[in-house]
């Protein structure tokens, strides 16, 4: 019995000593980039995992089923966000119809054209009246949106997304930032499920360290 005790308690080492020398399955610096200044998330109580996107995108919008479903599947210690990308005035417009849209709670109803008339239409959403008009065609008042869409609510969020990205140093879109810490880029992780996939790495590895 004793020979037994020994023989189960050498291959419980073993096995912890082979876990430890075990790589991790994603690497920093290769398959992610830590930020050298973590930025503020949303809530500290949730595990923030960001899209940082731009609906005229053509890589975002094949992103965007990806994404859907991996969001279903998650615990509910995290919270998933989207941040629009702004490199010029297009697509401060486009930051604009995201964040009016929330504001107007119809962000559910609208998030899906907005994708699809740039990415199926070919439509440029190049100004305030072309934007309107896609709203009003889904059932949006458009003396709602008028007010909404200038407001200082929206123009504050508008420039928060931009600093946020700026803060995230990001590069192209679609991107992840994992709990204001993480960031994940298609080119790194290697395709838009690797991704999802280094995402819930990162996920677990927050996770682990928060229970210690």
């Amino acid at each position: 019995m004793r020979i037994l005790v020994a023989l189960v308690g050498l291959m419980v080492s073993l096995v912890a000593c082979a876990d430890a020398q075990t790589p991790a399955k994603y690497e920093e610096g290769k398959h992610y980039v830590v930020l050298d200044n973590p930025v503020r998330t949303s809530s500290a109580d949730k595990i923030e995992v960001t899209e940082v996107f731009w609906y005229g995108c053509g890589h975002c919008f094949h992103f965007e089923p990806l994404v859907k479903a991996w969001k279903e599947k998650q615990a509910d210690d995290v919270a998933f966000v989207r941040s629009p990308a702004m490199w010029n005035k297009a697509m401060e417009l486009h930051a604009r119809a995201f964040y009016t849209a929330a504001a107007l709670n119809v962000l559910d109803t609208m998030h899906d054209p907005l994708f699809d008339a740039m990415n199926v239409r070919k439509k440029r959403l190049a100004s305030e009246d072309e934007i309107a008009e896609l709203f009003v065609a889904n059932g949006v008042d458009a003396a709602n949106f008028a007010k909404v869409f200038n407001s200082f609510g929206v123009t504050g969020k508008v420039r928060q997304a931009d600093a946020r990205a700026r803060s995230y140093r990001i590069t192209g879109t679609p991107e992840l930032v994992v709990d204001g810490k993480y960031r994940i880029s298609t080119r790194a992780a290697g395709g838009q499920q690797e991704m999802l996939d280094v995402a819930d790495f990162l996920v677990a590895k927050i996770r682990a360290e928060r229970a210690k």
